[in-house]
């Protein structure tokens, strides 16, 4: 294992890290360096960890790269009978298997997803000072690192502006004298082709399911989702620290545009995968919500995001979420799930998160829990 303070590489070496995650996280890195020096000295308590024995890994583990599986959505506009409801099974097969698949001919343009990635590098490079002001954006709009976080495993190396679909023009318009006019553009004509597209794959799986698919339109509405511009600077331990900790999305689905770095790693069959980048697909998640819902048949499955010592990446997320009032229900029986309005749901995360340390998720919901 290299020395967490071991010099980067002439390319990474060169660049100064922005945010200041050495200082800010000084603590921590004194505490493991020390540990590392002297590993016979009793070592702290440990922070308490999810009882899922995949979480529990770290960042350096030999990981094996896997192709996610890859769906051409066409069929659903110009198919026939057979070649539709072909492409609706591989959707509720992968959903069921892996939880995450991979989509090409999407109706998001490259054009789109160009300049939505233009545009996404053009704010992370503003400096620290400027970004992490309020003033600037939007209240609570750009986050960096865990401020929560007592150990390494619990800090991410990244930085991210979150963004609710209603927040896109105050949050960016008066940056700079209106320098970010164009950036809010660039969201709003992402996120609209991308809502469209979160709409038509969840219908399909609902349909796969015999559920009614008008449920998504009338609770998953513009105003209830959200955007997440991702950056995850060059890390100088990529051994220690994970971009984005492990974790599963509190949403009904995810739709992720990432770049050609990698990093983006997922569990199936108790086992961590590196997920090979696509420069034509996007990359569909499914969410907790989701899995209760469909009571179990769909998959939300834990997936993390490693750090890379010399190449920053880039990723832009949509979060497919009901309003805080809608009730999550199964209609099945026996119902793994109670039912649950999404506001439960995200005080309780939020609660074990600041009780526990981490996410507890959909077992609090589960009918069987004590």
């Amino acid at each position: 294992m290299s020395s967490l303070f071991s010099p980067l590489s002439s390319q990474a070496g060169s660049m100064e890290i922005d945010p200041p995650f050495r200082e800010a996280y000084k603590d921590l890195l004194i505490d493991k360096k020390k540990q590392m020096k002297n590993p016979s000295a009793p070592a702290p308590p440990p922070p308490p960890l999810p009882p899922d024995t995949a979480a529990n890994t770290v960042a350096s583990d030999i990981i094996e790269e896997c192709e996610l599986p890859l769906i051409d959505l066409q069929p659903l506009v110009t198919g026939g009978p057979l070649e539709r409801e072909q492409c609706k099974n591989q959707m509720a097969r992968a959903s069921r298997e892996w939880g995450f698949f991979q989509v090409v001919n999407h109706g998001v343009s490259r054009e789109i997803l160009d300049r939505m990635r233009k545009e996404q590098m053009k704010v992370f490079k503003q400096p620290f000072e400027r970004k992490k002001e309020e003033d600037k954006f939007s209240a609570g709009t750009y986050r960096w690192g865990t401020p929560t976080a007592t150990c390494l495993r619990q800090l991410a190396w990244s930085e991210a502006f979150h963004i609710p679909m209603t927040d896109i023009s105050s949050s960016f318009d008066d940056v700079g004298g209106g320098s970010f006019n164009s950036l809010s553009s660039a969201i709003e004509q992402f996120a609209t082709t991308v809502a469209d597209l979160a709409q038509k794959l969840a219908e399909t799986l609902a349909e796969n399911l015999g559920r009614k698919s008008s449920f998504f339109e009338e609770n998953c509405v513009p105003s209830s989702c959200y955007l997440r511009m991702n950056r995850y600077p060059p890390c100088p331990f990529p051994a220690e620290v994970f971009g984005l900790v492990p974790h599963t999305d509190s949403d009904f689905l995810t739709i992720l545009h990432q770049d050609q770095v990698g990093g983006l790693q997922l569990v199936k069959d108790g086992r961590w995968f590196a997920v090979k980048p696509n420069p034509q697909a996007l990359i569909i998640n499914i969410g907790d919500l989701f899995q209760a819902w469909s009571n179990g048949a769909y998959k939300s499955v834990e997936h993390r995001v490693v750090t890379n010592p010399r190449v920053e990446r880039f990723s832009t997320a949509y979060f497919f979420c009901p309003s805080y009032d809608t009730e999550i229900e199964s209609g099945c029986e026996p119902s793994i799930y109670r039912r649950f309005s999404f506001k439960e749901y995200r005080q309780q995360v939020q609660e074990d998160v600041q009780k526990l340390g981490y996410k507890v998720g959909l077992p609090r919901f589960a009918v069987n829990a004590i």
